[in-house]
């Protein structure tokens, strides 16, 4: 799923990028960062597992919280000027596309079949 393949690349970014914080966020902010973005394509590989689309987009709306809880920690380095901008404005962008493609999947899963 291209969906999970970009969260899994968040992931990634997310992770290059909290190794950068403050030493002293490491047991608060950056555990808290570094666990949100684990969260989001995990959330999409166990729904892909469920049974009906329902069950599913359950589990989507669990990574779309996920990615918004990210988004508000992103928030906070930045205004507490924490880490490489240039990292953190990526990290940014790259939320804001997983949560694009999160939310149009949901959408997708959930709409009812047309029978031809």
């Amino acid at each position: 799923m291209k969906v999970w393949q970009k969260a899994m690349d968040l992931t990634d970014l997310i992770f290059d990028y909290s190794k950068d914080l403050p030493v002293t966020e490491r047991y608060n902010l950056v555990d808290q960062i570094n666990r949100c973005s684990c969260s989001i394509p995990s959330n999409i590989a166990e729904g892909s597992g469920k049974t009906t689309s329902k069950h599913f987009a359950e589990f989507l709306s669990i990574s779309m919280s996920s990615s918004f809880e990210l988004e508000t920690q992103l928030l906070i380095c930045e205004r507490r000027k924490y880490g490489s901008t240039d990292k953190l404005f990526s990290c940014m962008e790259l939320v804001a596309e997983v949560q694009r493609m999160i939310f149009s999947f949901r959408e997708h899963i959930l709409k009812p079949e047309t029978k031809s």
